[in-house]
């Protein structure tokens, strides 16, 4: 290949990433699909429902440092391909109880944690594979279509899993769920590379490109960041903060949202299957739009407005619409204008992992999977907090609430300086400028 060629294989990984991105999130929704018959079969209340995704993101939220960790040291190639065979497997595993079983719920709950330990991986890595592979220039776009496959599998698993339980049953979703993981995952494993310098596909031009823009060698050794450093970061702790309010509200979409249209809004089934859809299919468009607005607003001016100005801006604009969403009588207004807040938020959602990206080079899967952690924290307590704020005070404060963090979301990234990285340690080989 002339050497003035250049390929375009990072692009192709980070479509790759998309749809792991997507299959993950199919295999950690379904339950908010299959959840009514689920409850159905093993006499679950609302709140014992939303523990089953409690324990899932417990176990999300408790490995999300190990998982990058792992990525920062192994690469993403193989620590990716082993989780997502780890969550097919947990996602079959589901399945296997029966309603006579005494105590069925701690069986799916304990399978629902173990898959929330596997898919801790996802994100982390993929972060370290961008940190490896995507010039800081490109990097909205990049994490915005790979976080556009949250949106994408999750505006697929409503349709695909209500089809499934109606004509098999909702023990067929799931193992549908687990067969399409593993599909992904070997084609991930066999395609991917963990640096450009290892992919016989790359040109010279792309190389050279990769190079020149990155922030780290691209190598498991390089830029170790020691945790003591990491953990006085004023900029991780507020990104930690913002990401908290973030995970909060995205699971009361991707817990809830489905079962509110239909039980409070009285939507029938394929009125909430389409509009919940239509809020998650509002997500994978605006992942990619947010990430494209950052990376033209940081070459414009910067890395403070680029990243910073349009998370401040998405998450103001979240809150207003979760607040007057709540309150229209129309449950189909409703549902486009709470769509419209899932919208805003997902803006967001490449500058957490952009920024994560820049100030942690080397040590980027560690930093973002802290930082994810305070995703899933936020995730975990608003799938139980959530129906039982509802149960006592009605389902408007559950959103007025979610209003609130989208607000203090906002106020925490005024104090993130996307410029200030964190240094290596000393043993460790400079990031590459």
């Amino acid at each position: 290949m002339p050497e003035a060629t250049s390929t375009r294989v990072r692009w192709f990984l980070v479509f790759a990433l998309f749809v792991l991105s997507a299959v993950a999130y199919v295999d950690r929704i379904n339950i908010a699909i299959a959840g009514n018959s689920i409850a159905s079969e093993f006499h679950l209340t609302n709140v014992q429902l939303g523990s089953l995704t409690s324990a899932f993101l417990i176990g999300y939220a408790l490995f999300q440092t190990l998982g990058g960790w792992l990525a920062d040291r192994l690469g993403p190639r193989r620590v990716l391909a082993v989780g997502v065979l780890w969550w097919g497997i947990f996602t079959a595993l589901t399945t296997a109880v029966s309603a006579k079983i005494t105590f069925a719920v701690l069986y799916l709950a304990a399978m629902r944690f173990l898959l929330g330990a596997g898919e801790a991986v996802m994100f982390p890595a993929s972060n370290q594979f961008v940190s490896r592979w995507i010039p800081t220039q490109e990097r909205g776009i990049a994490n915005g279509i790979i976080f556009a496959g949250v949106g994408v599998g999750a505006g697929v698993t409503p349709g695909l899993i209500s089809y499934l339980m109606v004509h098999y049953g909702w023990r067929w979703s799931f193992w549908a769920s687990a067969l399409l993981g593993l599909i992904a995952g070997t084609a991930w494993y066999f395609f991917a590379r963990d640096t450009p310098e290892e992919h016989s596909h790359v040109s010279r031009a792309e190389l050279a490109h990769i190079q020149a823009g990155r922030t780290t060698a691209g190598n498991t050794a390089d830029g170790g960041i020691p945790w003591g450093d990491i953990l006085v970061s004023k900029e991780v702790w507020a990104v930690t903060l913002g990401y908290f309010c973030f995970g909060y509200i995205a699971w009361i979409f991707f817990t809830w949202f489905f079962i509110y249209l239909r039980n409070v809004r009285g939507l029938d089934l394929k009125a909430s299957a389409s509009y919940t859809t239509l809020l998650f299919l509002t997500m994978a468009a605006c992942s990619p739009l947010g990430g494209a607005i950052s990376d033209k607003l940081t070459k414009l001016y910067g890395k403070r407005i680029g990243r910073c100005g349009i998370a401040v801006f998405a998450l103001l604009s979240t809150a207003i619409f979760l607040a007057f969403g709540s309150q229209v009588h129309s449950a189909r207004l409703a549902s486009i204008v709470l769509a419209g807040g899932a919208g805003a938020l997902y803006l967001s959602q490449s500058s957490f992992w952009s920024v994560t990206a820049d100030i942690a080079s080397g040590s980027s899967g560690s930093v973002s999977g802290f930082m994810n952690m305070g995703n899933q924290i936020g995730g975990a307590l608003t799938a139980s907090l959530t129906p039982a704020i509802a149960a006592r005070l009605g389902w408007t404060v559950p959103f007025y609430v979610a209003s609130g963090l989208a607000a203090l979301g906002a106020v925490a990234w005024l104090f993130v300086n996307p410029e200030r990285t964190l240094s290596p340690a000393p043993n460790s080989s400079p990031p590459v400028k």
